[in-house]
Formats: C-alpha cells, sequence, structure tokens
C-alpha cells in the first residue's frame, strides 16, 4: 500500500513550500507611473523611437563626415541605403540607440548603422 503522501492532500506540501511567502507579498505596492522622455527641440517621435526623417534636424554642431564601408538597403522608410565608398554627413541625437546615427547625403536623410561606417573629421 502507499502511504497517505502520496495521495493529492492540498495540505500536504513541502516544508520549503511553506516557509517562504507568496512572491506578490515580497514586492513593495508602490504604484508606477510611466516615463516618456521629451527631449527639448527634438519631435516627439525620435524619443518614442520612431523616426520621421523629414522633421529631424542636424544639431548645431556635432556633424561628421563618414565614408561608407559597405553597401547598405534601408529596412523602411526611417533608414537611408548606403552604397560602399561614398561620403555622408552623419550625427548623433540624444536618447538615439548609439548602435545608430542619423546620415543625410543631399536632401535624403535617415538612419544608418555605425558599423558601416568609418568616421572621418
Amino acid at each position: 500500500r502507499f502511504s497517505g503522501t502520496f495521495v493529492g492532500n492540498a495540505e500536504s506540501a513541502s516544508p520549503a513550500a511553506a516557509a517562504s511567502p507568496p512572491v506578490a507579498a515580497t514586492l513593495p505596492a508602490v504604484p508606477t507611473i510611466p516615463v516618456v522622455p521629451t527631449i527639448v527641440g527634438v519631435p516627439n517621435t525620435v524619443a518614442e523611437g520612431v523616426l520621421n526623417p523629414n522633421e529631424v534636424k542636424p544639431p548645431a554642431s556635432g556633424t561628421r563626415r563618414a565614408r561608407v564601408l559597405y553597401d547598405y538597403e534601408a529596412a523602411d522608410s526611417t533608414e537611408l541605403a548606403l552604397l560602399a565608398d561614398e561620403m555622408i554627413t552623419v550625427y548623433s541625437l540624444p536618447g538615439m540607440d548609439p548602435d545608430w546615427l542619423i546620415g543625410e547625403r543631399g536632401n535624403q536623410k535617415g538612419k544608418v548603422p555605425v558599423t558601416y561606417l568609418e568616421l572621418l573629421s
């Protein structure tokens, strides 16, 4: 015969489970308020991760020239397609992913991956 501990008994929990409080009881009951970063002078679409290249203005200083190392096909309208060996102007915006820069070629602009660029002076 089997002992009673093998029968589904709600009262027979393991000692470790009975000794620890539920996870929810250990967390403080503090309400959280979502924070949406805003950057002065930059449209809210950039702060939210959606880039409209036509709304982005280059900073007064901090633009650099860059040589494109490899061809790059833009994944969507927020990115700039690149051709190897072309020269573009690039700059960063506050709060932007550090793996990307804003690139400009003539009247075209969009996000470009840093790893495809050789940054010049």
